[in-house]
C-alpha cells in the first residue's frame, strides 16, 4: 500500500477466466518452490484451515479467515464465501495440493502449519487474499511468504474487494471484545520496560513488542512513534482474564508479532 511505512528492522466460487486471472496473479505473488510434498485433501473446515486424508489438520500461514458461527454466535462477513472458494480452489486440483511445512511446523492446537499449492503451482492463501477473503497475517518464525502475501492483500485493498467493500478497521478507543483485529488509531506514548516495548493507544488498548520479537523492529523508529497515526493487526487478549488489570493499565492489549503487523498510516 502506497504511503504507508513498515517498522522492519532492515528499513524504516467464480467464472473460469475470473479463476484464470486471480490463479496468474496468485503465481506472481508466491511461486511455488521447487518441491512440495503432495497431499489428499479429505475437507475444508473453514477459510483457513483443512483436514487431510491422513488425519493432520492443516492451518493456512499467513492469513486469517473469517470465523463462521459457533454455537450463539454468527458468522462473520464473507466466512462461508471464504470456506467454499477454499473449498473449490482444493475441488479444483482433485483434491490435491502442494505441502510447504513452515519453520515453526505446529501450533499450540497441534495443527500443521503450511502454505498450500494448487495443482497448477499457485498458492492458496494468496489467492484467497488477492479475492478479499482473508487479511493476512505475519507470526514469527512463519514469515517466509509475508512480502508476496502483503501484495495480494493490497490488491484487495486497493480494489476493495470483498472484505475491504467495508472495511474491517475498528478505531482502537472503540474495542471492546478479544480476537482478531485490525486496529487504527494515535499512538499517545511509547514506553520500554522487561515486559519489552509497549505503545499505548486511545481508549484502554496497549499495543506490545514483546523483548523476543523487537530484533524484527526499529526499535528507535518505535520509540518515535508517540503522535503518529498506526494501523495494528492481531490477536487483542482481555488482560482483565488473566488475574486482572491494574490501576492505570490498558484492559486490551495486542501483541504485535512481526513488523509487518504494524504500519504508520501517512
Amino acid at each position: 500500500m502506497a504511503g504507508i511505512a513498515h517498522l522492519k528492522k532492515a528499513s524504516l466460487v467464480g467464472a473460469f477466466f475470473m479463476a484464470s486471472v486471480f490463479c496468474s496473479l496468485a503465481q506472481a505473488f508466491c511461486p511455488a518452490p521447487a518441491q512440495v510434498a503432495p497431499v489428499q485433501v479429505q475437507r475444508v473446515v473453514d477459510g483457513d484451515t483443512l483436514r487431510l486424508r491422513d488425519g493432520r489438520s492443516v492451518r493456512l500461514i499467513g492469513l486469517n479467515a473469517p470465523e463462521l458461527a459457533r454455537k450463539e454466535r454468527p458468522a462473520e462477513p464473507f466466512a462461508n464465501a471464504a470456506r467454499k472458494r477454499l473449498q473449490a480452489l482444493v475441488e479444483a486440483s482433485d483434491g490435491r495440493v502442494g505441502l510447504l511445512l513452515g519453520r515453526q511446523a505446529k501450533d499450540h492446537y497441534g495443527r500443521t502449519l503450511a502454505h498450500l499449492y494448487d495443482a497448477r503451482g499457485a498458492n492458496l492463501e494468496a489467492q484467497l487474499l488477492a479475492e478479499g477473503l482473508a487479511v493476512r497475517v505475519a507470526i514469527a518464525p512463519n514469515t517466509l511468504l509475508d512480502d508476496c502475501l502483503r501484495n495480494a492483500e493490497a490488491q484487495a485493498r486497493e480494489q476493495r474487494l470483498g472484505l475491504w467493500a467495508r472495511p474491517p478497521l475498528v478505531q482502537a478507543e472503540q474495542v471492546r471484545a478479544g480476537g482478531f483485529a485490525i486496529v487504527t488509531g494515535t499512538v499517545r506514548e511509547v514506553a520500554r520496560n522487561r515486559g519489552g516495548l509497549w505503545l499505548e493507544m486511545p481508549g484502554s488498548l496497549v499495543l506490545r513488542v514483546a523483548p523476543e520479537a523487537l530484533a524484527d523492529f526499529d526499535e528507535r523508529a518505535l520509540r518515535r512513534l508517540a503522535g503518529a497515526r498506526v494501523e495494528a493487526r492481531g490477536w487483542v487478549i482481555d488482560r482483565s482474564r488473566r488475574g486482572g488489570v491494574k490501576p492505570g493499565q490498558a484492559r486490551w492489549m495486542l501483541p504485535l508479532t512481526h513488523s509487518t503487523m504494524l504500519e504508520v498510516l501517512p
